[in-house]
């Protein structure tokens, strides 16, 4: 069981400091956001909440002080979710801050795809020293030759933040876009152009288009669906894009395909060892939020998520407990719990206030999957009533907010 990481407000109304540990360089136009009431540490151990990008937490010790993580990006594969939400470790994502640099790259991608952009390129070095490398150019330049992408099909297969760019572009250069979510959220439904075609399954997208990109996380339902059966419902010579996750791709299959010529080319920034030796690959590092203006959109929205946290206890975009919105707190104090989804924890929760003789102004408990989150706004909370809380079973962490 865990105990309340940090103080309530102390006399003269001040809060106990923050403590913040950066585990990758953040945007500066993030930290600035912290006021000072937060202070950055060096010691992960010291931490109450982390800001990371790329590096691996899961070999990581979580000390109790941990309460957040905030990924300044999208993927989390780098962060032990559930060992977080059993210590009561908030985990935040930063969805759609990285989308447009995403977008463009995968726009990039498809040129690079449809026009042999790199042999050009290749040949021209290879020939720069050439003193006749003009002449010689327009006999060359027919073995790199492609085709447009105007009047293609376009399978999008998650229409998330990125995906809907992705397809709202495509249709902007002359693309016919077929999209595909099951879960495709109001938010996005509403930002996604009229013009690209919904359709209930993959499977449609794979046997109607010319190129298909994924954008869809790492699932043990999205993992390996690009295989020799998904693959064997697509056109001949079909391209490929996947700038989302290596996973979601089963290399041996598309290696044979590629080989085959059933998938004329595949595109990634992401490629695994295998995938980088495949021929009609091209392949690039992981650039799609490598831009500054990725950069600063995800320090910037990690920073603000944390700070509602800490401040007003809420939850926006995290990946291991559920969205939870209690507004700016008006009464005298808040406490943020975070639990089991079990039975009978709300009734312990009020018979704690209600034992101190402790009216309950305002209440709000939202659960995902195994956990959940309540956020408790009353005239006060004494040291005693978090005890209580502390003491009840499954209780992973409690803190006083206000």
């Amino acid at each position: 069981m865990l105990l309340l990481f940090y103080s309530r407000q102390l006399k003269k109304g001040k809060r106990k400091m923050i403590k913040v540990n950066c585990l990758n360089p953040i945007a500066a136009c993030g930290l600035d956001l912290l006021t000072d009431n937060y202070e950055k540490t060096e010691v992960f151990a010291e931490a109450n909440a982390v800001l990371v990008r790329s590096a691996a937490m899961h070999d990581l010790e979580l000390s109790d002080n941990l309460a957040a993580v905030a990924r300044a990006g999208a993927g989390v594969n780098n962060i032990p979710l559930d060992k977080c939400a059993e210590k009561g470790i908030v985990v935040f994502n930063t969805p759609g801050a990285n989308a447009n640099g995403v977008k463009e790259l995968v726009v990039a991608g498809l040129m690079l795809a449809s026009r042999d952009i790199k042999g050009g390129m290749n040949w021209v070095d290879e020939n720069k020293d050439n003193a006749n490398i003009g002449k010689d150019m327009e006999k060359a330049k027919k073995a790199f030759a492609g085709k447009e992408i105007q009047g293609k099909k376009l399978g999008v297969i998650g229409l998330g933040a990125i995906g809907v760019l992705v397809a709202n572009v495509a249709t902007h250069l002359g693309m016919e876009v077929i999209g595909c979510d099951p879960f495709l959220s109001v938010q996005h439904a509403l930002q996604l152009s009229r013009n690209v075609k919904v359709v209930k399954t993959n499977e449609e997208v794979y046997k109607e288009c010319d190129y298909i990109t994924v954008h869809v996380p790492a699932l043990d339902s999205t993992k390996g669906m690009i295989n020799k059966d998904t693959i064997a419902m697509m056109k001949d010579g079909a391209i490929v894009l996947n700038f989302a996750r290596d996973v979601l791709v089963n290399d041996d299959d598309m290696v044979a395909a590629l080989e085959s010529g059933k998938v004329a080319k595949y595109i990634t920034d992401i490629p695994t060892a295998k995938i980088a030796n495949a021929k009609n690959v091209v392949a690039f590092p992981h650039l799609g939020a490598s831009t500054a203006e990725s950069e600063d959109n995800c320090a910037v929205m990690a920073v603000n998520e944390l700070r509602d946290f800490f401040e007003n206890g809420n939850i926006k975009n995290s990946v291991n407990y559920p969205a939870c919105d209690a507004g700016v707190c008006e009464s005298a104090s808040r406490v943020a719990i975070c639990h089991k989804n079990v039975p009978n924890m709300l009734t312990q929760f009020t018979a704690a206030y209600s034992a101190d003789g402790i009216n309950i102004d305002n209440f709000v408990n939202k659960s995902r999957g195994d956990f959940a989150y309540s956020i408790i706004d009353a005239s006060a909370a004494s040291d005693a009533i978090v005890e209580k809380l502390n003491a009840i079973d499954g209780v992973l962490k409690v803190r006083v907010v206000k």
